[in-house]
């Protein structure tokens, strides 16, 4: 039987992609059943479609299963976004991925309590809010590791399964990032970050989206695009990494179909990488 074999190289090192065991870190959207939800968005639907004589639903007497589907990318489930998000300029986030893959990265933090973090935020943080700082930014990857990806997938801890389900509102507010923290992946080379949570920015924070602001290089609260803006850079929002998924080095394909928007459902899948016992020198022979 023939197989595929997909090698790379990372930090000098031969390793094999093992395309045979991937783990997709989506949230899988089940629209008949229980789904995450941010800000009260309206749940994601579905109902057959009709027109005439015919109907989309086999059980029905139609004579094939056509859906017609209603959701907001940004708040049923996981979505990766675009620049556009926060411009006024158009750029889809389907125009972003003509190179799906990269080397990620997969690190797990607990969030601390604002009070406990000397990092700040816009609109001022209060003592309650829970935050990942710079620090722990710093303590979860190492500089080296940083500059060798393109690549961040965040887990926050502790890991439950209610995330896949979770309603996020005024009363069950989410972790977000500082302003430090985001500063500081914004000066790296990470072009994709990917969160366990529904937004890298403070859910009630007056609008500024300043976390947003920072990592595409945007003037704060500004909607227009400048020479110095990062339009080459996605964030994918709402995943879920499971426990068996270790921390470490992976390959990432960051599968978004070809929307014309500013966000889309996406669907992150992470491959092993396995390292290879022989030199690089010794394949070449």
């Amino acid at each position: 039987m023939n197989t595929f074999n997909l090698t790379t190289e990372f930090m000098g090192k031969r390793y094999r992609v093992d395309i045979e065991h991937p783990h997709s870190i989506a949230i899988a959207l089940d629209f008949d059943g229980k789904q995450p939800n941010h800000f009260g968005a309206e749940p994601a639907k579905r109902q057959p479609l009709q027109g005439g004589d015919f109907i989309g639903d086999t059980t029905k007497g139609g004579s094939c299963n056509a859906d017609s589907i209603q959701l907001v990318p940004h708040c049923n489930g996981t979505h990766t976004e675009s620049i556009h998000h926060i411009s006024d300029q158009k750029v889809s986030v389907g125009s972003l991925l003509n190179n799906s893959l990269s080397f990620a990265c997969v690190i797990s933090i607990e969030p601390k309590l604002a009070e406990e973090s000397s990092d700040t935020y816009r609109p001022a943080l209060e003592d309650a809010d829970r935050v990942i700082d710079k620090a722990q930014l710093q303590d979860a990857i190492d500089s080296s590791t940083l500059d060798s990806i393109e690549s961040l997938v965040v887990r926050c801890m502790p890991n439950h399964d209610v995330k896949k389900s979770y309603c996020y509102d005024e009363t069950n507010q989410p972790p977000f990032f500082t302003q430090e923290a985001m500063q500081f992946l914004a000066d790296s080379p990470i072009k994709h970050l990917l969160v366990d949570f529904p937004s890298v920015d403070r859910m009630y924070d007056q609008g500024h989206l300043t976390n947003h602001h920072i990592y595409w290089d945007l003037e704060a609260d500004s909607h227009q695009l400048t020479d110095s803006a990062r339009c080459d850079r996605t964030i994918t929002e709402m995943i879920f990494v499971s426990d068996a998924i270790d921390d470490g080095i992976y390959c990432l394909n960051l599968q978004v179909p070809a929307f014309e928007l500013d966000a889309a459902p996406s669907r992150p899948v992470l491959y092993p990488l396995i390292e290879c016992s022989e030199t690089h020198s010794e394949q070449e022979q």
